[in-house]
């Protein structure tokens, strides 16, 4: 993989413009936390050399100085609302970030109970957050949010909410997912701050769109396929260009509440900070770039990942054709199409010659191997030994995995386990492997050539059981699939 962004220099130059505009307000900030703090493998897909973990490295060169609030809207936990990423509710994402957090070294302060109006399971939360002892303040649903300023900024408005109390400068607000309310705590704090003689300011921390790079640059775009679901668009910020003459890129959500925030800011503090969205933000990722052509390269690749993505997730009923259309124009501004995605001719091209599912994988090297449908194996399996093999150096005829470990298998599966399908899986081949690695001097070096298979590029001609999927993305490998099953049914595992 070729490194397109500079890590060692993002982690000094972000923590430095945090600390910049903390003495610009008078040394207190809010900072509301946008996107994933842990596993930003979306950043780290398009930014080659940005680590799934680089906003949590830089935010330990500050831990001193840093709190966080957790927020939680009291309707996500009323409506036991999930993380599709992590299959967890918001609620239980809350204990999970707070473990997370405190793991690492970072002070959690408190937990912020948003939209409360005395939910029964929010309280019953709240309860369980306060056993365990952690502070827990309540915010309440405010008439005319966003927009009757006025009734906001009063004691009928923010005046209602309770006070959070923090110890620190640097308050960073983060939520198990969006709509949670950060900006709404943030701003009703800014309000309690000031009305307590407390000087303090607010800025928001979201890397994408990366305001200084072009519109239609890629790793911009390839924002708008990760967020196809929610119809955010990248938008030329009109209130800094007609401010400073500038040309910057943020997001139609920002850019149409700028307006309101503009006039609550001037209700809060007497005066506006901000001339424009994206004044708002402090993220330094644009400038941290040293590659671009690499990061264009992978931002394209995870704009056709998305496209395929979503045309499967569309076949399975939890996806839209609007989606599906979005991502498909973006593709098509770019020049992108299957031929862009070297793995994808080389998988159709097997699957055609064997008459059976298959799936290549494209290696470090820029070589293919390609892996098919076979009695004892899944072409994701033979594709996964066929690669290792490759790795090191090892003639394509050998048996890595002697049967005397195969058939056992196959035996449990099928005779103990009902299970009708004898091949192996990912996890049983490499479950194998390692059993023959203890004794068999070249099953141990392909196991060794398995770190090697990060971030490389793969495509099945079918949709991938959930065991094989799980293990490539363990692996680091990045899998796009046709969106066909292998068989004709109406129900899939």
């Amino acid at each position: 993989m070729k490194i397109g962004f500079d890590h060692d220099k993002y982690a000094q130059l972000q923590s430095e413009h945090i600390l910049k505009r903390i003495n610009d307000f008078g040394g207190k900030l809010y900072l509301e936390l946008g996107g994933k703090l842990f596993d930003d493998n979306h950043a780290s897909r398009v930014l080659p050399g940005f680590r799934p973990d680089s906003k949590v490295s830089m935010l330990l060169k500050m831990r001193d100085q840093a709190e966080l609030l957790i927020i939680i809207s009291a309707d996500d936990i009323e409506k036991s609302k999930v993380r599709g990423d992590l299959g967890i509710t918001y609620d239980a994402d809350v204990l999970r970030l707070i473990d997370a957090f405190r793991a690492i070294g970072l002070y959690v302060g408190s937990v912020v109970l948003t939209k409360f109006a005395a939910q029964r399971a929010c309280i019953n939360f709240q309860k369980r957050l306060e056993s365990l002892g952690i502070k827990v303040y309540r915010h309440f649903p405010i008439e005319g949010y966003p927009y009757d300023v006025q009734h906001i900024v009063s004691d009928d408005g923010f005046g209602m909410n309770e006070y959070i109390e923090t110890t620190r400068p640097l308050v960073l607000v983060t939520a198990p997912g969006p709509g949670s309310g950060k900006m709404a705590v943030c701003l009703s704090q800014l309000y309690q701050e000031h009305k307590r003689g407390v000087k303090a300011g607010y800025a928001k921390f979201e890397t994408f769109p990366i305001w200084n790079l072009p519109l239609k640059h890629p790793v911009n775009m390839a924002y708008e396929a990760a967020t196809a679901d929610l119809s955010d668009v990248n938008m030329i910020d009109p209130f800094h260009l007609e401010a400073y003459g500038q040309t910057t890129v943020n997001y139609n959500r920002d850019i149409e509440i700028f307006p309101v925030l503009n006039a609550l800011f001037k209700q809060v503090m007497g005066y506006s900070p901000y001339k424009s969205p994206t004044d708002m933000g402090v993220n330094m990722v644009g400038n941290c770039i040293c590659d671009d052509e690499a990061c264009r390269e992978a931002a394209c690749q995870e704009i056709i990942r998305r496209y395929y993505a979503a045309r499967c997730n569309l076949l399975q009923g939890k996806g839209s054709q609007a989606e599906v259309d979005k991502i498909s124009l973006l593709m098509q501004q770019l020049d992108l199409t299957d031929e862009s995605r070297a793995p994808i001719r080389c998988a159709r091209t097997r699957a055609s010659e064997t008459g059976a599912p298959a799936l290549a994988i494209e290696l470090p090297t820029g070589e293919i191997v390609t892996g098919k449908t076979s009695n004892l194996l899944g072409p994701s399996a033979a594709a996964l030994l066929n690669a290792v093999k490759k790795l090191g150096g090892m003639d394509d005829a050998l048996h890595l995995i002697s049967p005397t470990v195969i058939e056992p298998i196959q035996s449990l599966k099928c005779d103990y386990l009902g299970n009708n399908n004898p091949r192996l899986h990912t996890d049983e081949v490499l479950l194998a492997l390692s059993i023959c690695a203890a004794t068999d001097e070249n099953a141990r070096k392909a196991m060794l050539q398995l770190p090697r298979l990060k971030e490389c590029q793969a495509h099945s001609t079918v949709i991938l059981p959930q065991v094989d999927d799980n293990v490539f993305r363990r692996l680091g490998v990045h899998v796009t699939c046709d969106p066909q099953y292998q068989v004709k049914k109406l129900y899939h595992k």
